[in-house]
């Protein structure tokens, strides 16, 4: 482990490479130019009865010299420091403040790899790994560059903590535009903070906070400390985070127990269930088969039943009045 210091003064820990995997990412990036090289002998080599053995001499130096120079310095630019070794293995080139690697650091590390490595047999480039404390060769040394292990273990830091006091605002900001550079330099400070001289933490949580600022609203109240500020934004955001995670975990169990493709579980909830109420006598309460949880559902009262619809009155019955009625509602002759 190394600590780097990146542009914002801030002390990151990685893991610097060591030389036995430094020398085998080099064997790969060296089995894949000897390719190219043999390949393009041969090629020549069947067109030499018809040009000019000269001509093919110079095509040939310069074309070992592009396969040698040129391939690293091309690679690690497009590639932000990793050759086809390095990514074989892990290994990434950065700046000496923990930067990505540029050009103009590529083409020293590949000018000077030519010699210490090609020319010189890579004696040069052992020993001075062996006696820097960051492992660099000359070439590294020349470019201010250095190679770390990207798969290397890494120092778990302390997640951030919620202020007690920023807890209400913190669950009413807008974290989405945040970027990842962002938060984890927000991070690293918080995490080296107290191993910084009061000065530079008082500047560099100002800095961080401002522009952390710029991406978070609302603003919170005034007059918070800058790292009080940056650690209830960094908290709030884990905790949301956490939250998302929950929720898509428990809609995969949901799936796999109902049977229900996991894309569609995540989207769709299932549809609520009706049954018919049950059947009560008239005049009894009927308690209402769904109600929202934890709330007592009122009951619901049955009609009253119809009225019997009233006979019609017969001739000669005892409730006529003596006339009698016949049963159409005529009145008989008397």
């Amino acid at each position: 482990m190394s600590d780097l210091v990146t542009g914002d003064a801030v002390v990151l820990d990685v893991s610097t490479a060591q030389l036995p995997i430094r020398a085998a990412a080099f064997l790969i990036d060296l089995a894949v130019q000897a390719a190219a090289v043999v390949s393009v002998f041969l090629l020549v080599a069947n067109t030499a009865s018809v040009t000019d053995s000269a001509l093919l001499t110079a095509f040939m130096i310069l074309f070992v010299v592009l396969v040698f120079v040129g391939y690293p310095v091309l690679v690690e630019t497009l590639t932000r420091g990793r050759s086809l070794g390095k990514l074989a293995l892990g290994l990434r080139v950065v700046g000496d403040d923990g930067g990505p690697e540029l050009f103009r650091q590529a083409l020293f590390r590949a000018l000077a790899g030519f010699v210490e490595l090609y020319l010189l047999t890579g004696g040069p480039a052992v020993i001075c790994s062996l006696l820097s404390p960051r492992g660099k060769r000359l070439g590294d040394v020349f470019a201010g560059t250095m190679v770390i292990s990207e798969r290397g273990p890494r120092s778990p830091a302390a997640p951030p903590e919620m202020p007690p006091q920023l807890a209400g605002w913190a669950a009413t900001v807008e974290l989405s535009q945040l970027p990842d550079d962002l938060i984890h330099t927000a991070r690293q400070y918080l995490s080296r903070r107290d191993d910084l001289s009061p000065a530079v933490q008082q500047e560099m949580g100002a800095r961080i906070a401002a522009r952390t600022a710029a991406f978070v609203s609302p603003p919170p109240p005034p007059g918070v400390p800058p790292h009080v500020y940056v650690s209830a934004v960094l908290a709030e955001r884990r905790r949301r985070h956490l939250e998302r995670l929950t929720l898509r975990a428990e809609a995969r169990r949901a799936a796999a127990g109902q049977g229900v493709p996991r894309y569609a579980a995540a989207v769709y909830a299932p549809a609520p269930l009706h049954t018919a109420a049950p059947y009560a006598p008239p005049g009894a309460a009927v308690p209402a088969t769904h109600a929202p949880p934890g709330t007592a559902a009122p009951p619901v009262q049955a009609p009253p039943p119809a009225p019997a619809p009233a006979s019609a009155a017969r001739p000669g019955s005892a409730s006529g009045s003596g006339s009698g009625a016949s049963a159409g509602g005529f009145a008989l002759p008397s």
